[in-house]
């Protein structure tokens, strides 16, 4: 049997950083994003009796260094008495750097995991599965703009609006292709044993997602912008706190912040995020979307722009 899945990245608006249950995987507070319909990660299981361990593919290489978490993921959805698989993934975009890889790749897999056992598919239970193996994965499991919750011993998620409903444009200034040098997981661990600001980070975080939730509903851009803009830079405040510090930024990523700035004092509607690297993500109105291309590719370091509307939940296929 071999299915495939393709499944978007997304960009947290509201950031979750830290666990309150690392053999759960479960987040520390409750997060809201943006899932990215230009980006995607595309994954093929293909189960075998003539295999002896798993084989993971990635962009035409073998890759060692992720198929534990990839076994782990299949041996979650389909039981440790499977047959061994390879697994073919293929990625649009640079991984491992700050554009939440780890969010297509694994809501990708779980889809495609459940489809080669002919699952009926569940929402929830898959962004249970793809949370447990990265927390940012469970969003993805839907379109739009997504909500995620802590309840009780799990998650759950909600699409606050569709594509259609309130469209926004992401671009995306790519300052440093390279794998970043401390994993999210690793970085967030050292946050919440050593930042100064953590527990503060997660006593603030109702506040800014009651706020971003009725900037959504009222679809009022400049509400949205402000608390986006204030809880990133809150996340990177921990980071940056953290024993050893962390600092995913360049040069580049600061310049592209104060250019966002100066464009939003002449007027024009964008704001800015990041995640866990150094790539800046300018959200905006579909209109507005070339004036901000054209300012962030001026801009001396970045490598390279992409730009994403929203996107919509995972397909999948399989067949014998």
């Amino acid at each position: 049997m071999q299915a495939m899945a393709q499944s978007h990245p997304n960009i947290a608006l509201i950031k979750y950083w830290g666990k309150r249950d690392t053999a759960k995987n479960l987040p520390a507070v409750d997060s809201l994003s943006l899932t990215l319909g230009g980006l995607w990660t595309k994954m093929r299981i293909d189960l075998s009796n003539q295999l002896e361990c798993d084989e993971l593919i990635i962009n035409g290489v073998n890759n060692e260094s992720n198929l534990s978490r990839v076994s782990q993921c299949l041996d979650l959805v389909m039981g440790k008495n499977r047959k061994f698989a390879k697994i073919i993934s293929e990625c649009n975009f640079p991984i491992s750097a700050g554009l939440a890889s780890s969010s297509s790749s694994f809501s990708a897999l779980v889809v495609a995991a459940n489809a080669v056992m002919n699952k009926k598919s569940d929402t929830q239970l898959f962004a249970s599965q793809a949370g447990n193996i990265s927390g940012s994965a469970a969003r993805s499991l839907l379109g739009g703009i997504v909500e995620l919750k802590n309840i009780s011993n799990t998650i759950k998620i909600k699409q606050l609006s569709n594509v259609t409903r309130w469209p926004l444009s992401v671009v995306i200034a790519i300052t440093d292709k390279n794998k970043k040098s401390i994993s999210s997981s690793k970085a967030m661990n050292l946050s919440s044993h050593s930042s100064p600001f953590y527990s503060a980070w997660i006593e603030n975080q109702s506040p800014d997602m009651n706020e971003a939730r009725l900037a959504v509903k009222e679809k009022d851009f400049a509400k949205l912008a402000a608390v986006s803009e204030h809880n990133c830079l809150k996340m990177h405040s921990v980071m940056w706190t953290t024993k050893p510090s962390v600092v995913y930024w360049n040069a580049a990523t600061l310049n592209c912040m104060h250019a966002i700035r100066d464009l939003q004092q002449s007027g024009e509607p964008v704001f800015f995020t990041m995640d866990a690297g150094p790539q800046i993500k300018a959200v905006c109105l579909p209109e507005n979307e070339t004036r901000i291309i054209k300012r962030l590719a001026e801009i001396d370091g970045v490598e390279s722009i992409m730009t994403s509307s929203l996107g919509e939940a995972p397909t999948s296929s399989t067949q014998l």
